[in-house]
């Protein structure tokens, strides 16, 4: 499993063969491993990623006597990736963008900008009702049920409330230039978040055949 974390940096343009992509630039690792966990011990195979180091006076005390058991860190982001061998990796070994190359499928997880509670007509994309002089009905959610049979609002209602700051993975992302030793890469098109938000880059899962003739 090829994992790194990385903040998103905002959008731009590479120019290749003549084409303008429109690209999403990020600035990934370096992580490192911080621990290894075996299925004889902890039931299941991964390893533990510290991103970002920070000093030891924004760690409490339980993390930090962590990250002193395994000699590395502190960091501010823990992360955990599955893997099918853990003794592939060492404790204190470094990923960085090496592990991927220009042209390769990748899925990014990112996390939603938060909007707030949201009113039925912004979150879902209702019409709402006639605005036209004198209706009382503009902005509302409308007939919420049915009547005498079920009397009751069914659940999954789509109704006014939370919107953004959702995890959403993009799947079959394509990494269009990497500079490695910026720790930048760009991949094409979008990635859910905002400026400095925290994303995660793997390899794809669910990577399309081409197309034949």
């Amino acid at each position: 499993m090829k994992a790194i974390l990385g903040r998103k940096i905002g959008m731009t343009r590479v120019f290749k063969d003549g084409v303008a992509i429109p690209v999403t630039v990020i600035k990934a690792g370096p992580c490192y491993v911080v621990q290894k966990k075996v299925e004889e011990k902890d039931g299941y195979n991964a390893i533990q990623v510290g991103f970002e180091e920070i000093s030891e006076k924004k760690v409490n005390k339980p993390l930090l006597g962590h990250f002193k058991r395994f000699g590395v860190g502190p960091f501010r982001i823990l992360k955990e990736f599955r893997v099918e061998n853990p003794d592939d990796y060492q404790v204190g070994q470094v990923i960085d963008l090496n592990i991927f190359n220009e042209g390769e499928k990748i899925d990014i997880t990112g996390w939603s900008k938060g909007k707030g509670f949201q009113g039925a007509m912004r979150r879902w994309g209702f019409s709402g009702g006639p605005s036209s002089h004198g209706t009382k009905f503009v902005r509302e959610l409308g007939s919420m049920g049915a009547a005498t049979h079920i009397s009751r609002i069914i659940k999954g209602k789509k109704m006014p409330g939370r919107l953004g700051n959702e995890r959403i993975t993009i799947l079959n992302s394509e990494v269009v230039k990497i500079i490695p030793e910026e720790n930048i890469i760009a991949v094409k098109g979008g990635v859910p978040g905002s400026r400095g938000s925290l994303v995660i880059i793997r390899e794809a899962k669910k990577v399309k055949a081409p197309k034949t003739k």
